[in-house]
């Protein structure tokens, strides 16, 4: 019998930590963002991550926050709810520097109030990275709604800007809440948005 029990890992591309070695959680519980989609985003955002608050919402390993965290971001808040994926996001931030990052373990839905609290205690605004479980998996058919009403929450002057990673034939809105989309890029099965307040 073949053993597939062989882990999957992926790789910082840039950056102080570039080349640490990340572990993926379980491929049932969480999806990992692809290597082409993390590059194109990062090459978006260029040096504007450099001393920025970083939130990656339905986090998993990580390795979207450990990234920005490795080209320079100041502080990350992780938000992840399964406990696999916490187990492995807490031994990935460890090979980084644990000191800039905080796990929101638990509902995000719920959880997110609580970071857009810390947040607002230290006076910072951040990029929100919204990666939510694809809609197709069982017990996730509503995940989209409730991701856009999570982000219609979230206080304007707190949003630096918001990604949300989805599936390529998602209909966004073209706005949510104080938020305006301002472009889509695909990847085959997968879109990155991007809102900002216009």
């Amino acid at each position: 019998m073949k053993n597939n029990s062989k882990k999957l890992t992926k790789k910082i591309i840039s950056g102080k930590f570039k080349g640490k070695v990340l572990s993926l959680p379980s491929k049932t519980t969480t999806r990992s963002s692809k290597s082409i989609v993390l590059e194109s985003f990062f090459n978006t955002l260029q040096f504007d991550i450099v001393d920025a608050s970083f939130v990656e919402v339905f986090s998993g390993s990580g390795s979207i926050g450990l990234e920005a965290l490795s080209r320079g971001a100041k502080e990350i808040y992780f938000m992840e709810k399964d406990r696999d994926a916490i187990k492995t996001l807490k031994s990935n931030i460890a090979q980084t520097d644990p000191s800039s990052c905080s796990i929101f373990a638990g509902d995000s839905f719920l959880n997110i109030n609580e970071v857009v609290s810390q947040l607002k205690k230290k006076n910072e605004s951040a990029y929100f990275y919204v990666d939510p479980p694809f809609s197709i998996r069982d017990g996730m058919e509503d995940i989209y709604d409730k991701t856009m009403n999570l982000i219609t929450t979230l206080p304007q002057d707190l949003v630096k800007l918001i990604i949300i990673e989805h599936m390529t034939g998602l209909d966004l809105p073209k706005s949510l809440g104080s938020f305006s989309v301002i472009k889509s890029k695909k990847f085959g099965n997968t879109t990155l948005t991007y809102l900002n307040v216009v």
